[in-house]
């Protein structure tokens, strides 16, 4: 069936293309009776209008491209949910895409992104990218005019609008927390030991133990990359020392670390205490259930879309940083405080 344009629909009423286009936008401009019989004969026949034409004539795509490093960790979920909402609020669809930790993947995207296809850019950094620090497709991306803002992952090279965790705080507050219960060995596993987050999550582990005079061990700390074996790398930690509490720097290994001391005898949390960070499900289904670190990843998502949006609408505003405050759910993983 041959599709029906404004100018077919135009034809039919003896109007111009143009009055059509103000029907079908419900303008004030037409009168109520006409309208209606446009909309509804457009109705009739399927009219479906030619969204790349409108872009071309609005010079805007509506939509927003949005990039998370993976997709495997609750908190981007949350935060593409907080994007998603706003963005639909407020008349935008978004383009989903995964760098899987990887900087060609990344750059591809961006190249993809830069080609007109969006108003705005909202991602968080891969892995990969914060390692190398060079950023050029992004910096392209805001040199041609593309409003861009960076959340969680971020780099200080990069100019343009940020939301971020601040993260070594909540280092800090959930070392402070298993000391305060009685830990005093204090593991980490860390499997984005490359990214600003995990370095900034030890930073605050680091600052705790300094503050309360406890001499800081390299040996309690499993830098974990995807070529290692967990269990093994647990043994060796467990082995070591009596190992009395461990801070897995996300949910999934949070997850995997509970499991390992389980399966190795240990009673978790009057053996071991375990605090990870992302509050999502996993963590609350587990037995025991985890204390973990809540970043309001959903929270973060309308944020930084409420930036890019506003962004888009007024380019000439002075960049933003917003932080955004961590909170410690506690529950069965850590003992009670005496």
């Amino acid at each position: 069936m041959k599709k029906v344009t404004l100018k077919d629909i135009a034809g039919h009423f003896g109007v111009s293309i143009s009055t059509v286009s103000k029907a079908i936008n419900d303008s004030h401009e037409i009168s109520n009776d006409l309208k209606i019989k446009i909309q509804a004969y457009a109705k009739e026949k399927h009219y479906k209008p030619n969204r790349l034409a409108l872009n071309l004539l609005n010079k805007s795509t509506k939509t927003i491209g949005v990039i998370v490093p993976n997709i495997l960790n609750y908190f981007f979920v949350q935060v593409l949910y907080g994007i998603e909402k706003v963005a639909n609020e407020s008349g935008y669809n978004i383009i989903s895409c995964i760098s899987n930790e990887s900087s060609a993947k990344e750059t591809k995207t961006l190249e993809f992104f830069d080609a007109g296809t969006v108003d705005g850019v909202i991602m968080s950094l891969a892995e990969e990218s914060q390692n190398e620090d060079t950023h050029e497709a992004l910096i392209d991306v805001i040199n041609n005019d593309i409003p861009v803002v960076l959340f969680d992952r971020v780099s200080e090279n990069v100019q343009c609008d940020k939301v971020v965790v601040d993260d070594l705080e909540a280092g800090y507050k959930i070392t402070k927390h298993l000391i305060n219960i009685g830990c005093k060995n204090i593991a980490v596993v860390n499997p984005i030991s490359s990214s600003s987050v995990g370095k900034l999550r030890l930073l605050g582990y680091k600052k705790a133990l300094k503050e309360l005079g406890i001499p800081f061990d390299p040996k309690l700390i499993i830098n974990l990359t995807i070529k290692d074996d967990l269990d093994l790398l647990m043994s060796f930690l467990l082995n070591y020392k009596t190992i009395d509490g461990i801070i897995g720097i996300d949910e999934l290994i949070a997850v995997q670390v509970l499991e390992v001391v389980k399966a190795r005898g240990y009673n978790v949390p009057n053996d071991i205490s375990i605090i990870g960070f992302t509050n999502g499900q996993l963590s609350k289904y587990v037995t025991p259930s985890l204390t973990m670190v809540s970043q309001h990843g959903k929270y973060i998502g309308e944020q930084t879309a409420k930036l890019l949006i506003n962004r888009i609408k007024n380019p000439g505003l002075p960049y933003e940083t917003k932080i955004v405050k961590t909170s410690l759910l506690v529950r069965d993983s850590t003992k009670k405080l005496q």
